[in-house]
Order: C-alpha cells, then structure tokens, then sequence
C-alpha cells in the first residue's frame, strides 16, 4: 500500500497570505505534485490544520483544491480548525456519536485508525474517555489486523519543550499507551502539529511528523525553548508498506534544486 501524508495546511480565506506566503498557493503545488509523481498511491492523509482560522471560506477553498487531487484523501482536524464548520463543508466526512471526527478504514495491510484529538478553544491536545472508548472498540473491531494511527496532535515527548506542552495531554497519552500495548498490533503513529520531520518509536511503536505546507516551527537551539516559525521547505511524506516493512520518503516538493544523474565513471577535476 501506498499512502500520501500531508498536515498542517493553514488555509486562510482566499487571497490574504499567513507568515509571508501564500497558503493556497502552496497546497495547489502539493495537489500538483502528488498527481504527477504518485497518482499510483492509494491514499492521502492530511492531519489536521486544514485552516489557519477557522473560517468556513478557507474550507471551502480548501474543498475546491482538493478536488484536484487524483487520489482519495481522508482529512483529519486539528487545533486551528472549528470542527463545525469542517463538518459543514465536507459533511460526507465520518464522526462518532459523539460528534468527534474519527473514523477507520479496512485496507489490503491492516486497518488504518482516524482520531480526532482536539477541544475547541485551546491549542493542546485531549483524548478524553469518550475518544478512548471509541478506540477501544475500532481495536477490537481490527482484530488481528495491523493497526495504522493517524492524529493531529503527539501523546509523547518530543524534545521541543514549547511544542510537548501542546501535545496530548498526560493523563490521556498515558491512556493511549494503554490501548495501543494492549492491543499488541498497533505499527506506526503519523501526526502533524509540530512542523518539522521528527522519527522515532513510543511505546514499541514507531512514529512520523512532517513539516507543514506554509510555515515551519525552527529546531531550538540549546538553552533556549522560545516558539520560533521559519520557512523551511514544505513537504510531504511518501509512505510505502509491504508486509513487515515500513518505509517513509519525505518530498520537499517547492525545493528549486535541479535533479540531475551523476557521471558513475568518475568526473574530471572541474566537475568533483
């Protein structure tokens, strides 16, 4: 299976920029470039922040460009975003009973697992009872399945104090910790949030986070923990899963670098 991860969108209302640049323009240039290169992939997930503000003309830009996209996408939301009014604009997309948007999918390499992980009104994230009660029923619904999660917001430590304050809270992330080793099968996390290509494992799980498609959160630097955006090149992730393999491609898609084929026979002085 081959699936397209993509987070961290920020669309505003059309024609106004965010941080310098445009974020319509950048996503188009996405859209653009999953269809040329991986129109073979079977998925794009987008976790979250799909609008800077909220607003329902950023979605309905946002519908409208995505309609572009050669593939099937699945969106998550994330702490930017007023979950009325993506239900309003995609009201094809699935929520619990209790209002959340989650959902699962069935695929050739397991079940893949669409959590929402946001309160309305503040920036970290929660998974309150509720959510852990629909998981553990979806994990139990994927017996003996290999379980895929996708999440806006991280239930671990990351190692940039401003942005683990952001995260799941703990009370919660120990919950999901919970969930997922009981289960035994979970394979990989992917969220977003976090604007920057992060790896690792959690709990025996191994984990991804990619940059956003408008602006970048800076590494901080020893000592010094401020909140700090750049605009480092946006990207997407290329994740490729073939029975117990699991590999990630991460595609800065706007990097204005030629690609070109090296001599294999060596090269002359001028060319080293």
């Amino acid at each position: 299976m081959k699936l397209i991860h993509v987070s961290d969108v920020h669309l505003t209302r059309p024609g106004n920029s965010l941080y310098g640049t445009d974020p319509a323009e950048r996503l188009h240039a996405c859209v653009a470039s999953i269809n040329r290169d991986h129109s073979d992939a079977d998925l794009c997930v987008i976790t979250g922040d799909l609008a800077h503000d909220g607003e329902p003309e950023a979605y309905q830009a946002l519908d409208a460009i995505l309609q572009m996209l050669s593939i099937p996408v699945q969106l998550l939301i994330g702490n930017h975003d007023r979950r009325d009014h993506v239900i309003a604009q995609f009201p094809r997309l699935a929520f619990d009973e209790h209002g959340f948007v989650q959902t699962s999918r069935k695929t050739p390499v397991g079940t893949c697992i669409f959590m929402d992980t946001v309160q309305a009104g503040v920036h970290a994230g929660v998974y309150c009872e509720q959510r852990q009660q629909w998981l553990a029923q979806r994990l139990e619904m994927a017996a003996g399945d290999d379980v895929f999660l996708f999440m806006h917001h991280a239930p671990l430590p990351t190692g940039m104090a401003s942005m683990t304050a952001l995260g799941i809270a703990a009370a919660d992330a120990a919950a999901l910790k919970h969930l997922i080793t009981a289960y035994g099968r979970v394979r990989h996390l992917f969220f977003g949030h976090y604007h920057r290509p992060m790896h690792g494992t959690w709990a025996g799980v191994g984990f991804s986070c990619i940059r956003g498609l408008n602006h970048q959160i800076a590494l901080p630097v020893h000592g010094d923990e401020t909140l700090r955006f750049n605009h480092e090149p946006p990207s997407y992730a290329i994740v490729l899963i073939e029975n117990d393999t699991l590999v990630i491609h991460h595609h800065d898609f706007m990097d204005p670098s030629a690609v070109f084929a090296p001599r294999l026979g060596g090269a002359d002085e001028g060319e080293r």
